[in-house]
C-alpha cells in the first residue's frame, strides 16, 4: 500500500480560512419528546440541560442532552410524531452516531441494553471496541470505548501516528499492534484496558 496520497493524514492544522476549535453540538429530527428522552436521557445518561421551542419552528419543541464532556445533542420532536424504525439512507443523511462510554462500564452497558430490550453488536475495531444498537427512530447508534488511554490532547497524534504503521505494514485497517505502537512512539505510556473479548472486522446491527 502506497504511502503517497493526494489527501495525506496528518494531525497538523490545514492552510485553511477557519479552523473550527471543537463540535459545539449536533441537531437532530427527532420523533417525540417521551421516546426521545426515554433513550436518550433514562438509557444512555444524558442529562436533558435545556428545552425550549425550535426558534425557526416555535410548534416544535428543542431538546438539548449533554453528551458527557459539555458537547451537545439536540433534537427537534413533536407530541404529534410518533417514533419510527425507518431511516433513509443515502448521500448527505446520517450513518451513524458513536458516543464514548467509559472502559469500566462497557460490559455494564451491554447488560443495560439487554434489559431494555434492545438488540446490539459488539465489534473490536481494531484502535477501539464499539457496541452498536439503535435508537427510538432506528438510527444507528455507536458506543465505543478506548482500548488504550489516550490524552484527548493527543487523539489526533496517536491515530495519525498509527495510520503511517499502518501504511508501512500493508495492512487494510489499523490494527491494535499499531495503535499500540503509535503510542509508544508519541512517547506516551502503554495503559491497556481490560476488555471483553469482540469480533473483529465488519458487521451490521441486529
Amino acid at each position: 500500500m502506497s504511502e503517497e496520497h493526494r489527501n495525506p493524514v496528518t494531525p497538523d492544522l490545514p492552510d485553511s480560512p477557519v479552523h473550527t476549535t471543537g463540535t459545539d453540538h449536533i441537531t437532530i429530527w427527532g420523533s417525540n419528546e417521551d421516546d426521545t428522552i426515554e433513550f436518550y436521557r433514562d438509557l444512555l445518561g444524558m442529562p436533558l440541560v435545556l428545552r425550549q421551542p425550535n426558534l425557526d419552528d416555535p410548534s416544535q419543541t428543542h431538546l438539548f442532552f449533554d453528551t458527557g464532556d459539555g458537547r451537545i445533542l439536540t433534537f427537534f420532536v413533536s407530541d404529534d410524531r410518533p417514533s419510527a424504525r425507518g431511516q433513509r439512507a443515502g448521500v448527505g443523511a446520517v450513518h451513524h452516531l458513536c458516543f464514548s462510554v467509559d472502559p469500566d462500564e462497557y460490559e455494564d452497558t451491554m447488560d443495560a441494553l439487554d434489559e431494555a430490550g434492545h438488540g446490539y453488536n459488539v465489534f473490536d475495531r481494531g484502535i477501539f471496541h464499539s457496541i452498536y444498537t439503535r435508537d427510538n427512530n432506528g438510527l444507528v447508534i455507536e458506543l465505543s470505548t478506548d482500548k488504550y488511554e489516550i490524552p484527548n490532547d493527543r487523539r489526533g497524534e496517536v491515530l495519525a501516528k498509527a495510520q503511517e504503521l499502518r501504511e508501512e505494514d500493508g495492512a487494510e485497517y489499523a490494527k491494535d499492534e499499531h495503535l499500540r505502537a503509535a503510542i509508544d512512539e508519541v512517547g506516551l505510556e502503554v495503559v491497556e484496558h481490560d476488555l471483553p473479548d469482540a469480533s473483529a472486522g465488519v458487521g451490521g446491527v441486529e
